[in-house]
């Protein structure tokens, strides 16, 4: 059994050179190196971005949807859509183990979840049994193959693995809002009524209690009316996230006039680049987790409108990021419930 490359890019079909989140083809075979794990899929997550980009090319025709997803494994082997550039996550049984795979704490028969895009695993799809068009999973019957640089995650007996798959697939908001979000702060959370704006909302009330101050900006009326019967915003707007100059000016009217040291932008949209930077005062933070962002024009918008803010990409990776993120779930029974009902 041959040993691969620690970041997967023996299996890069073209171009050559490439790491498997950019390469246009990689090998899906289920044939495993020595330093990879093979899975038994059961389901995937897409992510929002994308499946939001897929479902509406596709009118909602579940069985267009599925033509597609199968459609852009084949031609890629891996789960990436061409538009968004984005994937998603997946929760399958490890059913082998290579000699060489350093991590020890995995056995065969463990239950898991990818916490490595779907973008730079490698997949293979037999057959498509199910897709829930309101939680953006589909129930398959395949293999995906995990390199020894991939992180996962062994799903807890006591959260349903569903649930878990729900909330894992965007554990690096919320606990990126841990790491930005200081005593004090004023926080704007753009996208806030959605799974990850949930939970962003969720950190950024617990550590600005008392102190600090949270903004949530919500499009749906549905959505806004989750925040305000799960008290997670001590202010909430409802407002178009694609036009700045709406949000902007709602933003000072709920702010008494002032910005916000730290925006969280989770929308699942394009063109909401100006809104997080506009209502964000200089020397702040604006974190860009949704993956509809173009990164070109925050960069020319932020400069455009003179403003000196720090710009984090949506790293959908930190550390003890899984654990955080279940664990909002175990402190929070409304929350709990709520994606329950939702995405489980």
């Amino acid at each position: 059994m041959k040993k691969g490359c620690p970041f997967g890019s023996h299996r890069v079909i073209e171009p050559k050179g490439l790491l498997p989140q950019a390469a246009n083809k990689i090998d899906n075979s289920p044939e495993i190196y020595s330093n990879e794990i093979l899975i038994d899929v059961l389901t995937l997550n897409i992510d929002s971005a994308s499946f939001t980009q897929i479902k509406e090319s596709c009118k909602n025709d579940v069985e267009k949807i599925k033509e597609r997803i199968i459609e852009i494994v084949n031609e890629k082997g891996k789960m990436q859509n061409p538009v968004t550039g984005s994937g998603g996550m997946l929760i399958g049984i490890v059913e082998k183990i290579g000699s060489d795979f350093p991590h020890k704490d995995l056995k065969v028969g463990d239950k898991i979840a990818t916490l490595v895009s779907l973008s730079a695993t490698p997949l293979k799809i037999n057959k498509i049994k199910k897709i829930k068009l309101e939680n953006e999973q589909v129930d398959i019957q395949g293999k995906a193959i995990l390199f020894e640089s991939a992180i996962y995650a062994i799903l807890p007996t006591d959260i349903p693995e569903k649930l878990a798959l729900s909330a894992l697939d965007v554990a690096g908001a919320p606990a990126q809002t841990s790491k930005l979000v200081k005593k004090g702060d004023t926080v704007c959370i753009i996208g806030g009524g959605g799974k990850s704006g949930i939970l962003c909302s969720y950190q950024a009330m617990k550590i600005t209690r008392e102190k600090g101050k949270v903004i949530v900006v919500e499009y749906s009326g549905e959505n806004a009316k989750r925040i305000k019967e799960l008290n997670l915003a001590d202010e909430l707007i409802i407002a178009d996230a694609t036009k700045p100059i709406e949000v902007y000016q709602k933003v000072l009217e709920k702010n008494n006039g002032k910005l916000c040291d730290v925006t969280i932008n989770n929308v699942n949209v394009p063109n909401t680049e100006m809104s997080s930077i506009l209502i964000t005062k200089d020397e702040g933070v604006v974190y860009f987790f949704s993956m509809a962002t173009s990164f070109t024009k925050a960069a020319l918008g932020a400069e455009g409108v003179g403003k000196d803010l720090t710009m984090i990409i949506g790293n959908g990776y930190t550390k003890g990021h899984a654990d955080l993120t279940l664990q909002i779930l175990r402190e929070s029974s409304e929350i709990r419930s709520l994606f329950e009902k939702l995405y489980a």
